[in-house]
């Protein structure tokens, strides 16, 4: 008996309903189907179909052995896609998700050398502030800010990051010096908008903590507007220091505070890599991570391509 094809005809008969139905899908007749399941039944010492002139129900033993058969059936499968995807360059469509400016900052200047290595392999890169079920959304891959808390899914930490306020120079010199957080509120803060609540800002000195109303005069949802804002010298941001190493090293922005820590949300922030969990990554999305993590940090320490040919 072969049984993983016995197994596939159970699983589709469970599926489909009747043996006609499954044998459709596999080319054989109902009789030969009902063969392969009597001999399942046979070799497992259990009914697992309970037969009658109407229809046909799986049995509490054949609802168990139905759950496990399909993930069996599915890791072979993955492992058999795992296997053809060594001899084959990777191609299709890889969709990923990620926050806003980490795109902007990382994945932008990543994707035309990744596009030159693998000429083949389509990536649909969404930006947006808001969480994405992968699964139910569609997406290969997530950027996040915070770990998952779903089921699933597999983390991966990129980077921790940090929080730091930043303004530019013009601005700086024409306002009262800055030397504790309290001497902000004679400044304009450009505060990242998550509701019409009352923005704080929580500071770390040390082992000390304490948190501190902002008065904005400016909100925005997106990073690349409060980083906008900054560059033009309307007022003090709070961005991630990756978001803002290039205006660093330029001198078109400062950091304001440098010797605090600074967030409006918590201290252990970071990039996660999020993909739903299975027995075999597939290439297109193994390679995408692995270029990601190899690359990041180059492309923000010199804004350059890896790898780009003069």
């Amino acid at each position: 008996m072969d049984k993983l094809r016995a197994m596939e005809l159970l699983v589709a008969t469970a599926e489909s309903g009747s043996f006609s139905a499954a044998g459709r899908l596999y080319g054989l007749s109902p009789a030969s189907v009902s063969r392969h399941v009597n001999e399942l039944e046979a070799s497992l010492g259990v009914t697992l179909i309970h037969r009658s002139t109407r229809a046909l129900t799986l049995t509490e033993a054949g609802q168990r052995y139905h759950r496990d058969a399909s993930d069996i059936l599915a890791s072979v499968k993955a492992a058999e896609n795992a296997a053809s995807d060594q001899n084959e360059a990777p191609r299709g469509i890889l969709r990923v998700h990620s926050r806003t400016m980490f795109g902007v900052s990382v994945l932008s200047r990543l994707q035309p050398s990744f596009s030159q290595l693998y000429p083949d392999l389509v990536v649909d890169l969404h930006l947006s502030e808001q969480p994405v079920r992968l699964r139910e959304d569609g997406f290969d891959l997530d950027f996040r800010i915070a770990p998952p808390a779903e089921q699933g899914l597999v983390r991966r930490r990129l980077f921790l990051s940090q929080r730091i306020l930043v303004a530019s120079p013009a601005y700086l010199a024409r306002t009262p010096a800055i030397a504790r957080p309290q001497d902000l509120s004679a400044h304009a803060c450009l505060t990242y908008w998550t509701s019409h609540e009352r923005v704080y800002w929580r500071f770390r000195d040390g082992g000390a903590e304490h948190e501190l109303a902002i008065p904005a005069v400016f909100s925005s949802n997106n990073g690349l507007v409060l980083l906008n804002m900054a560059l033009a010298g309307q007022g003090i941001a709070l961005l991630d220091d990756y978001t803002v190493a290039d205006q660093i090293a330029s001198g078109a922005l400062v950091v304001v505070l440098p010797d605090m820590r600074v967030t409006n949300a918590t201290f252990e922030e970071g990039i996660f890599v999020t993909y739903p969990e299975a027995p075999f990554i597939p290439a297109k999305l193994r390679l995408y991570i692995d270029f990601v993590v190899a690359h990041w940090g180059r492309a923000l320490r010199e804004g350059s391509l890896p790898g780009r040919r003069s």
